[in-house]
């Protein structure tokens, strides 16, 4: 089985063509797959198959390391965008992606770097749903009381906006973050972002991703403390800096989304006869 590792701010991802799979991608597969040291090692797995809507270039799903399916992921979009556009899926410098969330549109602006128009954040979502209409909302978790915005962006965020960048980087993310992810508020759990302004349009911020753990980037997760900066008076388009390297975000009228950001390929692969043999064996 053949594949490809690329990463976006260090936030990696193996991508698969649908057609060189031997074997459905079932959770304990895929976390076999990402596991550290005894498989890949990655942060997820994006799989791309032929469309089945000819506006569509390919149709993109996004599994995380736990095996749990996302509906988005701005990096990962990105790089399966990139990897398209390399691998001859496409020739074009504009086109569309089938995902869980739905279309995706993408601008290939150089050649490692893309807009992606992520459609219309929302404060109100089925993934916090006994929330304010504003999104805006207060839970305890690690032994703290947190304010937050939720954000849905494809998936469901937990922005919140801290004091000063000092206390942001003193902030154990671990200690946290398993228990806002998994807060009952969030029937679905939850993708978190702590964020401080450093400057006009500017902020900085760390994630905690829904079956990952603390990361060094998230394209869905950067959005969301964006937006939450948006809506508490900040200004737009916003760029945000990330243990991994910096993204934008533009915030348009009804928190319409764009976000643009670079992702490169690490390697190819070929996983071994005895590896696909002990995945064929796990159920």
């Amino acid at each position: 089985m053949d594949f490809e590792k690329w990463h976006a701010l260090g936030n990696d991802y193996i991508i698969i063509e649908a057609k060189a799979l031997p074997f459905e991608l079932t959770e304990a597969r895929i976390r076999r797959i990402c596991a550290a040291h005894t498989g890949v090692f990655s942060d997820g797995i994006l799989l791309l198959a032929d469309p089945d809507d000819a506006r569509f270039v390919a149709q993109l799903r996004i599994f995380n390391p736990d095996g749990s399916e996302s509906g988005l992921s701005g990096n990962g979009a990105r790089e399966a965008i990139l990897y398209l556009r390399s691998r001859g899926w496409t020739d074009r410098d504009s086109f569309s992606l089938q995902t869980g969330a739905g279309e995706v549109r993408a601008t290939i602006t150089a050649a490692s770097t893309c807009t992606i128009d992520m459609g219309k954040a929302r404060v109100r979502s089925d993934d916090y749903p006994e929330g304010a209409k504003d999104g805006r909302g207060r839970l305890e978790a690690g032994g703290r009381s947190w304010s937050f915005q939720h954000v849905q962006v494809g998936n469901p965020q937990c922005a919140i906006a801290m004091p000063d960048e000092r206390e942001l980087e003193a902030l154990d993310l671990q200690a946290y973050g398993p228990g806002i992810e998994r807060n009952a508020v969030f029937p679905n759990r939850t993708n978190v972002s702590w964020f401080a302004a450093q400057a006009p349009g500017r902020i900085r911020a760390r994630i905690f991703e829904r079956g990952v753990g603390e990361t060094s980037a998230s394209g869905t997760g950067a959005t969301g403390a964006a937006v939450a900066y948006v809506l508490d008076g900040g200004s737009s388009p916003v760029t945000v800096a990330l243990d991994g390297g910096e993204l934008d975000v533009e915030v348009g009228e009804e928190l319409q989304i764009k976000l643009t950001g670079w992702a490169v390929p690490v390697f190819r692969g070929t996983l071994a006869d005895h590896f696909i043999k002990e995945l064929h064996e796990i159920q």
